[in-house]
């Protein structure tokens, strides 16, 4: 009688089952679900934005929106004070 005998496994899982009992076991499995199809969805997003949109060149606009924010901000900070 060692740990591989099938009576082993079935006391084992009969007091895992009484301790957490059914729902809440599958409460559980369900959320590490949850957590594997977040982490793959979120590895698929990290490869998406590597990526170079359409032809590989850089909008303008967005060049020029980001420059106006940092030189808003640049001047906020001076006017504290």
């Amino acid at each position: 009688m060692g740990a591989t005998s099938i009576w082993h496994w079935v006391i084992l899982l009969l007091i895992v089952v009484l301790l957490f009992g059914r729902g809440k076991i599958s409460e559980v499995m369900g959320d590490v679900a949850k957590g594997i199809k977040s982490f793959k969805k979120g590895l698929s997003e990290d490869e998406t934005v590597d990526k170079p949109a359409g032809d590989g060149k850089t909008d303008p606009k967005s060049i020029e929106g980001a420059a106006g924010q940092a030189a808003q901000t640049a001047t906020d900070k001076t006017k504290v004070g």
